[in-house]
Parts: C-alpha cells; structure tokens; sequence
C-alpha cells in the first residue's frame, strides 16, 4: 500500500515573498488584491530585443518511418523577408487543429525573432499531413520522437541540432509522449494546459462521459482537418485524397468512440485504450527540463500538479497554476491576448518560454534563474494572491477529517444525526461553475454567466453541509470527500463541490470531484495517503471493477476531488455541496443511466456510518 505522507519536489530555490496582483476571474468571494509593480533589480534577466523577422516555408514533407507523409511549415529567423543563413536552436510544435490556423497551430514569432527556428506539424491525420488521425496513438507518439530528429539533423541547413518543444494543450501533451522517447537533440519542454490522465481527467471523470467537452474537441479536430491544404492550388490531386481521408477519420475514430463509450462499450470504461493515450503512464521517462503550466479551473485541473511532482523528482522543473480555464490558460501559447486572463508575478510567459529555452536549449548560464523563478507560482482564490512555494502541495500542509453531521453541518468533531436524502436529478449541475470550465474548455465564460460566480440555485437541487470560519481558512492540494451513501437503485453518481459562501449567500465553487456508485471500487495501493488517511483515491474504472449498489444498504464512497488554492475569509462558509449529477459537464452512458433512475441516495454520517471530507489545510 502506498503511503505518501507528504509529497515533495527538490528544493530548488527557497520560496520568495508573496506578490500581489490584480485578481481576475474576480468572483464575490474573491477579494481584489492591488498591483504591485517595482523596478527590475540592477543585473535582473531582461529579455533581449528582437533580431529578427519571420520567414516561413510552407508544407515541407517529412515521411515517417511507415511511409505516412505529414507536413511542416518551418519559421525561420530572416531579414527583409529571407531566411538569414547559419544554424539556429529548433522550436518543434506537433498541432492536429491545422497549422494554417493563427493561434491553433501555436506559432511563436517572440522565439523565432529571437533567434530560433519554430518547426510547426500537423500531426497524421489532420491538416495537409496523410494518415489516420486516433488521438495519441503509439504510432502518433513514434511521429513525435521521428520529428525532432528530423529537426536535429545535421541535414537540415537551419538546424544546429538542439531541440526543444512549445505547445498548450494537445500541442503540450505530446511534449511528454515524445520526451519520454528520448529523442536525440531534445533538450527542453514547455507545456501549456497538459493532459495527464485520458480517462480521470476529461474522457471518463469519475466514471461518467465528459459530454461538456468530448465531442466538442472531436469536432473541433474533424473540422479544421476538413479546411483544403494550403497545397491544394499547386497539387489539387492530392488534396482531394488528403481531405477523402480526413473525412473518413471522422467515421472511423471520433463517430465510432463517441457511439461506443455512450452504449457502454470499451470505451465507456478505463483500459488500455486510454493507459496508452495517458502521458503520467511514462513520465518517468522523461529525462529534460520541463516547465509546466497549468489552470487551477482547467479541464486537466486534476493532473497538472501530479505531472509537475513527477517531473521535479527527475528534472529541473517549474509549476505555474493559475485561475485559469482552458482557454485562456492555452492562450498565450497560442499566441493570443485575451482580455482580463490573470497573470502571475514576473515577465510574461512568452519571455518565461524565451528564458527556459535560452538556458536549457541553447545552454546559456543564467545563475538567477533559481532565484528568479520559484519551484511553483499558484493563485490563490479568495484572498486573490500569487504565492510561491517549494513544492507541491505548499510545504506545511496537513491533512484534516471534517465531518458532515447533524443539521447539515460540517465540523471537523465528530458527525451524527440520521442520513440526508439527496434528490435524483439529472439536470443538477446546469447553473456552476462546471458549466462554464467544462462546456466548450472555459469559452463560455467570455457570455459572463452569473452561475460562474454563484451555484446557490444549483445548491438546492441537493444539500449542502455548512461550516462558519472564524479565521483564514486556507487550503492547497487534492481532496478526498469519504462518503457513506445508500441508493434503492443499481447505480448512480455523486457530485462533491467545494464552495465558498459569502456573507450574502453567493456560493462560489473552488473545485469538485465526481464519482459513479457503480466503479466505486478502490485500489488502496494506488491511493495516495497524507496523515493517516486516503487523500487521492484511486478507482479502476474497469468494466470488471462495476458492482452494482446494494439496494438501500449503506456503503462507502470515495470521491476524489480535484486540486484546490484558496483562502476562505473570516465572516464566510465552507461549503461541502452534494447533488446526483454535473449536467451538461457528464453525461452516463445509456446502460448506467438507467440503472440510475429512481428517487435518489442517501448520505449517512453516524458513528457507525461516518461521511467526511479530507482537506489540504495550511497553517
């Protein structure tokens, strides 16, 4: 059994004083913090001005090692419009959302001004490259380590053999695929937004269908693989077979996984399907520096900061955890300024991106860059504060059990009191702040939805259990809601949020965590355990694993909740929020859901039965 007592990454740097800045994503909960601007210090880092403009050579084939031809545009520093002669470290970036598209193919002229070549790949299947595309195949993993060496090549004129990788997104998660390859030349990671965990993260949260997000994003790959090849003038032929092929991807692979995984099929439930499309399942291999980027309100909330753990055991390594969603979190990367998206302390990140590549790419000394740039950068909700620290969770967190009990109070004595019935709805969910994370990665929150900032209405489809503080109440890390539940149906799911409650009853959710009734089942080996309790659960989500409720009999439940930073003010309520669904955000496939139906659960928190919640508690 693994017992992890508290998790730590090397101390690279002690951690720096607390910097204030404006809060964005400024929910009622949420107090604003003022600006804090200072001069740089005599002999800071200073990124250096352009030397360069941008050409770029379009579609050059690169064939990989099964004949499959995909396509590059390669960005090269050039002046008065022509390539500049000579060797120059190499930017690769591997898009399936059709490098032809500002933004979506995550081109970066503040690098290649600066002096680096910017390699841009439509990955097989999608934009001008041939192939099938099956998100993150084995074989789409061998065309990563294939095209960095490609791009290492003394055979490449513009190349001086050096590598590093930039991309949010899937332009991130294939940063890891292809380091824990270790192709030759690959020095340095930057990954934006990455996806840890296929299955736990977005696919099959908790057990049920990201519907909020899935067939979006499936869409979103069909549709841009559809628009002509920019070759299409020059060679007609072959983008008519390009866009025949693309078209058929679609039916083949996003048609028949989303059918599947709705009528309870293999892809419904956790295998080796998505082990292999999952990056924290060879991590371990990585063996460059990597800095990570992450959102605390992101689609991969849950395991930017295990990547993160993971990498600093091996690597240099940083960690920035903004309150970000999906898309503006992405957005810098992308090459993209989004109005009000919250920065933390320091240069922006396409200087933090410069730095990084400057020292470990192109291996210029930068003795400040410990000093300068912490272990972890984090947002703190509500006290709206960047903080750094050493590690991640901060240092000094213990773990506390605090019970839900009588009168829907939560305490952290001891519980009591007859079960709580929760009411079956399936539309529960529809008003949170899980509408606007998970419906289309974070673009709705540009409507300014009032349900962003308030599930008060939501609140009352299920029940809350209330605690008063009386002072700070702070909290950074995983959670692990341990609930006692009983159903007279076969199957269900529980939702657990987190809020904050203000004095005038907005209700503002920090973070929640899902679990279908029917996968409860736990692996303790894999469970992460902090002062005497699991505090990350670990669920097979394997068909094999499903065991239908026993009907009205009490058994216990853990849901894992995903990573929060927050501070609950003194004069608020913590809020431990239950209801039986997160619409539109999950979605059962069609065999669960009607096992599910029926007139609710129950919560039980006696001494017999107990129901707690175990929360990351800084002193």
């Amino acid at each position: 059994m693994r017992r992890v007592t508290r998790w730590t990454a090397p101390l690279a740097t002690a951690a720096l004083a607390l910097t204030a800045v404006p809060a964005v994503h400024a929910a009622p909960a949420t107090a604003p913090a003022t600006a804090s601007a200072t001069a740089p210090a005599p002999g800071a880092w200073r990124p250096r001005p352009a030397s360069y403009d941008v050409a770029t050579e379009k579609d050059i084939v690169l064939t990989m090692s099964d004949g499959t031809e995909l396509v590059a545009d390669v960005r090269r520093p050039a002046r008065g419009g022509r390539p500049v002669a000579g060797r120059f470290p190499v930017i690769v970036t591997m898009t399936p959302y059709n490098k032809t598209l500002p933004g979506a193919n995550m081109a970066s002229d503040h690098l290649v001004k600066r002096g680096y070549v910017q390699v841009i790949v439509d990955v097989r299947g999608t934009g001008g490259s041939r192939g099938k595309w099956e998100a993150f195949s084995a074989r789409e993993q061998r065309d990563g380590r294939e095209i960095v060496e490609w791009a290492a090549s003394r055979g490449r004129p513009w190349s001086d053999g050096r590598v590093g990788m930039v991309g949010a997104s899937y332009g991130g998660i294939n940063q890891l695929f292809t380091a824990a390859q270790r192709p030759k030349g690959l020095k340095a990671l930057f990954p934006v937004v990455p996806m840890g965990d296929a299955y736990r993260d977005v696919i099959g949260t908790g057990g049920q269908l990201g519907l909020g997000f899935v067939p979006f994003w499936l869409a979103a790959v069909g549709g841009t693989s559809l628009i002509p090849p920019t070759y299409a003038g020059r060679d007609p032929q072959k983008a008519r077979q390009v866009l025949r092929e693309h078209f058929g991807n679609i039916g083949d692979f996003q048609i028949r996984m989303l059918l599947d995984a709705l009528t309870g099929g293999e892809k419904a439930f956790d295998g080796p399907f998505y082990r292999t499309r999952s990056p924290l399942e060879v991590v371990d291999r990585v063996n460059v520096p990597t800095f990570v980027v992450g959102g605390e309100f992101d689609i991969f909330q849950r395991s930017e900061p295990m990547l993160y753990q993971r990498l600093a055991r091996r690597v240099p390594a940083r960690f920035v955890y903004g309150p970000w969603y999906h898309i503006d979190g992405a957005a810098p990367a992308l090459g993209l300024t989004l109005p009000g998206t919250p920065t933390p302390p320091g240069p922006p990140l396409a200087d933090l991106m410069l730095r990084w590549f400057d020292r470990y790419v192109r291996d210029v000394p930068d003795p400040g860059l410990d000093r300068d740039v912490p272990p972890v950068t984090y947002f703190e909700n509500g006290s709206g504060r960047w903080k750094s620290t050493t590690q991640w969770p901060p240092a000094g967190v213990r773990y506390r059990a605090f019970q839900l009990g009588r009168g829907r109070t939560l305490t952290p004595g001891k519980g009591g009191g007859g079960p709580d019935a929760v009411p079956y709805n399936p539309f529960a969910g529809l008003c949170t702040r899980s509408t606007i994370q998970w419906a289309g990665a974070g673009f709705l929150k540009f409507f300014g939805l009032a349900c962003e900032y308030d599930n008060s209405a939501n609140d009352r489809l299920g029940v809350v259990y209330d605690m008063p503080v009386t002072r700070p109440l702070r909290l950074a890390g995983p959670i692990n809601a341990h609930l006692t539940v009983s159903s007279a149906a076969k199957d269900g799911q529980v939702t657990v949020r987190v809020e904050d409650v203000a004095p005038d009853g907005r209700a503002t959710q920090l973070t929640a965590g899902w679990q279908v009734l029917s996968l409860r089942a736990l692996d303790e080996d894999r469970s992460d355990r902090a002062d005497g309790m699991i505090v990350r659960p670990w669920h097979p989500f394997t068909k094999r694993s499903a065991k239908a409720m026993p009907k009205n009999r009490p058994v216990p439940v853990d849901v894992e909740v995903f990573p929060i930073a927050a501070e609950i003010k003194p004069g608020h309520r913590l809020r431990i929020s239950v209801q039986t669904a997160d619409f539109p955000h999950l979605f059962p496939p069609l065999p669960q859901l009607g096992n599910s139906v029926g007139p609710g659960l129950k919560i039980w928190h006696d001494p017999k039965n107990p129901s707690w919640v175990a929360l990351p508690v800084q002193p």
